[in-house]
């Protein structure tokens, strides 16, 4: 009661009695009236008159205040008071030339706490809405753009009313925050700025800015609890037609693409736990924001299957600790980490987006899902048009000004992930398949037509692209009606004329390839069939004079010797051959689907094979000469044997393996979902 009883005597004596400023300026007039030194003489001229500073300031600006720039820039506190003893007026004055205060400097370096907590006791808190730069952005606007949440925090309880104050672009400091990508200062500034004043700046434009600048910092956790609270915003679209659903669909960066991961990334992404709210590393002031304690509270989902069948919370805790370990020791593991909690975060933002708009009618339903689906489709967010079916299946027949579906459009920019929906519907797909643009190309047009350079150099080397080509083609023509096959287009080309215009270039560099590659290997072959034949000749160790047999031929070092040497000798001439028949193809279009592939999988697997044998033959060799009676010789030369076989694995393998999965497995169509969509 004494604590509530004290503070309206204060507010009664603040009054009457001056604030630090003015105290200030009242202890600056009575040094000069007291002093006798020839300063005295000169305070006429620098008297603290309004109309002397307009006059002087121009010229003292950024000169006379550089010593208070450098102490705010630098935290020094003690230089800035000995500064504001001499002149109170910069406590509030602009001295840099974007019209900024020591305030906004001090507030933008981030580090310098205590300066502005003191600096903040000199304004008076009426003064601070006033202070701004050129752009109007007051001291809150810099925290938020230089993620300062202390400063922010100290700057909010002085006057609260900071945070619902526009700059000159209409922009609150939660705007700012989510412009420059500060999680940790948008989660805060959520939980401070006011909803129950007029104009509400989580309402109208202002909300759906506020939501498109968070979901483009990707920050979709928060977005979903801003969507969870004002519903509206996800139906709104601004003055240059973005809505929240039309921001995320141009995020292909938002889904994680298990497709794009190594084997060891996928396991690790199967396994690793993903845990909501713990990307970023958060205080505990962000910590009461409802974001993170209401409504998208931590959820912890377990992926690995041990964790599923653990009940107590022991377990639980060693398994997140373990995790925790791995992810120190194994950077990519974070990383990857983070990705799949990005992913599953969108997921629930796109849901709850498509959720809110399929509730409009139909009109307005239609019109706000045609852009979106269009745009994933293009560029491959296959989980949003997913989504977008799930909720609104009329938005298939969407279409752009080419007159080309989703469909269509997956087909011309690759994106499988998109085609391969046609799997999870009924036999409507055959609707969905047999359009035709302004230009009269089918489906089968767009397939034969070259892909874009991006998605074509997802794939090494010009031959391996070919056959990616012909797989998109082969996989597209099991889905037209038989004439499609034959129709022409606005240019008169069927769909295998258009296929081979365009890829007329492409056949030549997978020549190109394909030869180059195979040359080089044809010499590598030679080389080593050379060897081998030569050391079947001369053995290790000679012949014995009187039966010409090897001296060593009862060794067992010899036949290891004999045998690999021998394989060495088959399977590089094995090689040779398979890379011969390369160099003298036709290299037809047709060609690079499988036969051109499968002989340089051949080739490259016996060649592997003898340079392996080769250095087995060779080791076997030294030991015979060298080590027979020292057998610690094997650990070095096997240690140096390995070392090329090593580089070739390296260098070559991950092409051996895309091909062997290109041409062999499955590959990237036919992936099929859970859910039936029409």
């Amino acid at each position: 009661m004494e604590g509530s009883s004290s503070q309206p005597e204060i507010s009664k004596d603040n009054k009457n009695e001056p604030g630090p400023l003015i105290r200030l300026l009242d202890q600056s007039k009575n040094k000069n009236a007291q002093s006798s030194t020839p300063v005295e003489t000169r305070e006429p001229e620098n008297a603290r008159s309004s109309v002397a500073l307009e006059q002087k300031e121009p010229k003292k600006d950024l000169k006379w205040y550089l010593p208070l720039y450098k102490a705010a820039l630098k935290g020094d506190w003690e230089s800035a008071r000995n500064f504001f003893d001499q002149d109170p007026n910069a406590v509030t004055a602009k001295i840099t030339k974007a019209s900024e205060t020591a305030l906004h400097v001090a507030v933008g370096t981030g580090k310098a706490k205590n300066f502005v907590k003191e600096l903040l006791e000199l304004i008076p808190t009426e003064a601070l809405v006033n202070l701004r730069d050129e752009f109007g952005h007051t001291a809150l606007h810099c925290a938020a753009i230089f993620g300062n949440v202390e400063a922010a925090k100290l700057l909010v309880s002085k006057d609260p009313g900071l945070t619902n104050t526009q700059c000159h672009s209409s922009s609150l400091p939660v705007h700012m925050a989510a412009l420059y990508a500060n999680k940790d200062m948008v989660s805060y500034l959520l939980t401070v700025t006011r909803d129950d004043i007029d104009p509400n700046p989580f309402a109208d434009m202002s909300g759906l800015h506020l939501l498109n600048r968070v979901i483009l910092a990707e920050f979709y956790d928060l977005a979903l609890y801003i969507v969870q609270l004002y519903p509206s915003l996800a139906t709104l679209t601004s003055p240059t037609g973005y809505t929240a659903l039309k921001v995320i669909a141009e995020k292909p960066s938002a889904f994680l693409r298990r497709s794009s991961l190594s084997f060891w990334q996928r396991l690790i992404c199967y396994c690793v736990p993903a845990k909501f709210g713990t990307i970023y590393s958060q205080d505990e002031a962000v910590k009461e924001n409802p974001a993170v304690t209401t409504q998208n509270a931590p959820k912890r989902c377990y992926c690995a299957p041990l964790l599923r069948q653990l009940s107590f919370s022991g377990c639980k805790k060693v398994y997140w600790v373990f995790w925790e370990v791995i992810e120190c020791l194994v950077p990519q593991a974070r990383f990857i980490r983070n990705t799949r909690i990005m992913h599953l975060q969108t997921l629930r933002l796109v849901k709850c987006l498509c959720k809110l708009i399929a509730g409009l009618d139909y009109s307005t339903a239609v019109s706000m899902f045609g852009i979106p689906i269009l745009l994933a489709a293009s560029l491959g967010n296959g989980e949003i048009v997913e989504e977008i079916l799930e909720s609104f299946p009329p938005a298939i027949l969407s279409g752009n000004r080419m007159g080309q579906n989703i469909f269509l459009l997956a087909v011309a920019n690759r994106r499988e992930n998109v085609f391969n929906l046609l799997y999870q519907m009924s036999e409507h797909k055959k609707l969905a398949t047999q359009l035709r643009d302004v230009e009269r190309n089918n489906i089968l047009h767009l397939a034969g037509r070259l892909a874009p350079p991006a998605q074509l150099n997802l794939v090494s080397g010009a031959a391996l692209q070919m056959q990616r080509e012909l797989h998109w083609y082969k996989e597209v023509e099991k889905h037209v009606l038989p004439d499609f096959k034959h129709t022409e287009n606005s240019k008169r080309r069927t769909p295998a004329v258009e296929f081979s215009v365009e890829h007329r270039d492409l056949v030549k560099e997978g020549e190109k390839w394909m030869k180059d590659t195979a040359n080089s290997c044809t010499v590598a072959a030679a080389l080593i069939a050379t060897i081998a034949f030569a050391a079947s000749i001369t053995v290790p160790g000679g012949n014995n004079g009187d039966n010409g047999f090897p001296i060593f031929s009862g060794n067992t070092a010899f036949n290891i010797f004999a045998v690999f040497d021998a394989l060495s000798l088959f399977s590089s001439t094995a090689s040779m051959l398979m890379f011969l028949s390369i160099l003298t193809a036709r290299y037809a279009e047709g060609d690079f689907l499988y036969s051109l592939p499968k002989r340089l999988i051949i080739g490259l697997v016996t060649l592997f094979l003898s340079i392996t044998s080769m250095m087995v033959a060779f080791s076997a060799t030294l030991y015979l000469v060298f080590g027979r009676k020292r057998a610690w010789t094997l650990i070095p030369v096997a240690a140096l044997a390995c070392l090329p076989v090593t580089l070739f694995v390296t260098l070559q393998f991950p092409l051996l393996v895309s091909m062997f999965r290109s041409t062999y497995f499955p590959g990237i169509f036919g992936k099929r979902g859970e859910r039936l969509l029409l």
